[in-house]
């Protein structure tokens, strides 16, 4: 395990080593238990993080915020439409103010060509750690409580386990692209096979995609790309079906929705999810919309873990901003 991590930014899991992620999944395993007994850590006593939501949240304002409390810091929630953003302040100057107050900046902004960027200027003039919610590329908390998840119930070697990420149909507005991304950048680090499936119009960023095959390259995984669903959830032991907007293709919200109204067949159902493994997982980040994205028989069903899952993000959390403030 790599243990100096005080200060170092988490902007994408990419720019963590695998011993510096097993680091965070070890905390996290310590957290959780914590957690079940009722006892909570004072590490953060007298910390506080910034958390910028130009988006909305449920599960990520409130594992985070969770996260700082347990740990004895504090949290403060910012609306970008209170501050000088709204205003015209640029990322530089926020930065330069807000990391003179703070030992940490999280932002969430999901805007396609907006998100990383903007993130990425802050980390460049912040003197605290810089963290993503989530933007347009990544989602690199997620992705850990993902992870964290499948190794409570297969273990943690992961080497040879298989994955299939799938989009699914889910209508009226086209979703962020940064699951899918995260989850076929880092699951291969990890010894994971993975699979793709998508229709043609909702490919991911080129550059993503090159950089998860050189990940599967350097590991010595599969990662498959197809247009067939099924093949995703084929001898799979977790599947990941969810919605995203071909934003790669098209930033037009109508061509987009159109698209999207193209594959309503693109469904997580049961069917589907007696091609996997009996000991399989169903996995999805929620919320879910059911009867498009997924059947209820299976969000509800033997397969689902959607709320170890969701829990998982405040442990992973907690172990994170441990580590790093």
């Amino acid at each position: 395990m790599q243990t100096k991590l005080k200060g170092k930014h988490f902007i994408t899991t990419q720019d963590w080593t695998i011993q510096e992620l097993k680091t965070i999944f070890e905390l996290a395993k310590q957290y959780k238990l914590d957690f079940a007994s009722g006892k909570f850590s004072h590490i953060l006593e007298g910390k506080t993080l910034g958390m910028i939501f130009f988006d909305p949240s449920t599960r990520t304002r409130t594992s985070f915020e969770a996260a700082m409390t347990q740990l004895g810091g504090h949290s403060i929630f910012f609306d970008p439409g209170a501050m000088q953003i709204s205003h015209g302040e640029g990322a530089k100057d926020t930065a330069k103010v807000l990391s003179g107050y703070l030992q940490g900046i999280a932002v969430r902004l999901c805007k396609y060509g907006e998100g990383n960027r903007y993130l990425e200027e802050l980390r460049q003039h912040s003197r605290s750690p810089v963290v993503n919610m989530q933007c347009d590329i990544y989602h690199p908390a997620q992705i850990l409580a993902d992870y964290f998840t499948i190794i409570e119930h297969f273990g943690d070697n992961t080497r040879g386990l298989k994955l299939g990420v799938s989009w699914t149909y889910a209508p009226n507005y086209m979703r962020p692209v940064s699951v899918p991304q995260s989850l076929i950048l880092m699951m291969p680090r990890f010894g994971i096979e993975v699979t793709l499936a998508h229709p043609p119009e909702f490919k991911l960023m080129p550059q993503i995609i090159e950089q998860s095959q050189k990940n599967a390259k350097e590991a010595g995984v599969k990662f498959t790309i197809t247009n067939d669903m099924d093949e995703a959830f084929k001898d799979a032991d977790v599947v990941v079906p969810k919605s995203w907007g071909p934003l790669v293709h098209t930033q037009d919200e109508k061509q987009g929705i159109a698209l999207i109204d193209k594959y309503p067949d693109w469904i997580c159902s049961e069917k589907r999810m007696e091609m996997t493994k009996k000991h399989s997982l169903y996995m999805h980040p929620l919320p879910a919309d059911r009867d498009k994205e997924v059947t209820p028989g299976v969000i509800d069903g033997p397969h689902s873990v959607v709320y170890q899952e969701a829990e998982n993000r405040l442990h992973v959390q907690k172990a994170l901003l441990a580590l790093i403030l």
